[in-house]
């Protein structure tokens, strides 16, 4: 059977959205099943009707699912793609990961894989803090790490973050950057599927 990926993500101008793209595609040309879903907004409607790129982004992703609870315990993976805030997730994915308390009790979010990426506007804009956040949050779940690590020498060539794909938001991604988002999403469903068969 193939390995059950879960990819939440979170953008605003769009970055984040082609990073979880980018990870879907290499993730299903591995053999995995992949559920795309964006964590939901959480701004006011009026805030972002008053910037014409966040409208918009809003308007091209309106087809993408909400992540709910039910993906959650669907998936045997976990890859989650955020920006950045202050070292920090952004608001909206800590809003919906604050009401998974009840699957964490039950424990059904243990024993899944773990990845995550992320962006930032500039190359130190706390890219690294981020992804470690999110990992002590999966140490707390119970969930196995998969960093991309120096597995690869793509992750070197993208700029060299052991902990996950990180860019700069504001531009196109460059081959280097989705080189090693493949990377990841690929040893992802890999140690998904030693895990799960």
């Amino acid at each position: 059977m193939a390995p059950k990926i879960l990819i939440a993500y979170y953008t605003t101008y769009g970055t984040n959205y082609a990073m979880a793209k980018e990870a879907q595609a290499a993730a299903e040309a591995k053999g995995a099943e992949v559920r795309l879903r964006k964590f939901p907004e959480t701004a006011p409607q009026s805030v972002i009707d008053g910037q014409a790129a966040w409208k918009a982004m809003q308007d091209q992703t309106a087809d993408v699912p909400e992540v709910s609870h039910d993906d959650m315990r669907w998936a045997e993976g976990y890859l989650l793609s955020v920006p950045t805030r202050y070292g920090n997730v952004p608001s909206q994915a800590q809003a919906f990961i604050d009401t998974l308390g009840g699957l964490w009790a039950e424990g059904a979010l243990a024993n899944k894989t773990f990845s995550a990426m992320t962006s930032a506007a500039n190359n130190h804009g706390g890219q690294e803090m981020t992804l470690q956040g999110l990992y002590v949050m999966a140490a707390h779940w119970g969930d196995v790490i998969v960093p991309p690590g120096f597995t690869s020498d793509v992750v070197s060539k993208a700029g060299g973050n052991p902990y996950g794909a990180s860019v700069t938001a504001g531009g196109d991604l460059s081959e280097e950057k989705k080189a090693a988002i493949r990377h990841q999403a690929e040893r992802l469903v890999e140690f998904t599927e030693r895990l799960t068969r």
